[in-house]
């Protein structure tokens, strides 16, 4: 997905740091009322431009982890003083234990339900014995409906803006189409417009629960309200 590969480093300016400031801020507020503020480290599975990151580490020591070696070179200059690892999220193995493991919407990317549980697998084999797994991806089958998202923002030497249509989801199956259209516009009036198709998996959340069950974890309750519930899915899961 050219998007996540030599697109990757226009992504800071349309999606700014900045902007992921309450989604961290959501993670520390959902591990701290399962662990009394004890947790420490923290592995963050589709990791992306580091955005959520740039938030999360000055709380957790992060680990964090993407396909994409281009979306993760933009994330070490951002976040320099995190690890850095390129690996898949169905599949990777570190070999270590992280008191919070989260994934925010890279998810959206498994598209079967065996990309999904082979990836909750991934969560399941990472987390230490009290910790806590949160996961954000953007919608599930209920609240899923098509439509479209358009961003703008406007630099000294660039304009930019992004556009993304979500389609309806293909008939018989989990998978739903993205097109993803950035436009670009320089100093000199030049502009330039690109555009990338991405597939995404949107699942119901009895789905969800049964896979979170099957990797060998067990749903909780934060206890308290979620504030960005209106924005995202939230499942929180700790090991059995």
């Amino acid at each position: 997905m050219r998007f996540y590969a030599e697109l990757a480093p226009w992504f800071h300016r349309i999606t700014p740091p900045e902007d992921y400031a309450e989604d961290a801020e959501h993670v520390v507020w959902v591990v701290e009322a399962l662990t009394d503020g004890h947790a420490q480290t923290l592995l963050e599975l589709g990791s992306g431009w580091g955005n959520t990151a740039s938030h999360l580490k000055r709380v957790f020591a992060c680990t964090l982890v993407d396909l994409s070696e281009d979306m993760l070179q933009v994330s070490r200059s951002l976040n320099p003083e995190c690890e850095h690892i390129a690996a898949d999220m169905r599949s990777v193995r570190l070999g270590r234990e992280f008191d919070v493991v989260f994934v925010h919407d890279a998810i959206d990317y498994m598209r079967t339900e065996g990309d999904l549980g082979a990836a909750l697998r991934t969560v399941a084999a990472h987390l230490t014995p009290t910790g806590v797994a949160v996961l954000t991806p953007d919608v599930t089958t209920e609240a899923f409906e098509p439509g479209t998202l358009a961003e703008a923002r406007d630099h000294a030497d660039v304009r930019v803006r992004y556009l993304e249509w979500t389609h309806p989801p293909s008939p018989g199956t989990s998978e739903v189409e993205v097109d993803m259209v950035l436009i670009i516009r320089d100093a000199d009036g030049n502009t330039r417009v690109e555009h990338d198709r991405h597939v995404v998996g949107v699942f119901p959340s009895a789905t969800w629960r049964a896979l979170i069950e099957d990797a060998g974890m067990r749903l909780v309750d934060p206890g308290v309200n979620d504030p960005l519930a209106h924005e995202h899915a939230l499942f929180v899961a700790r090991r059995r």
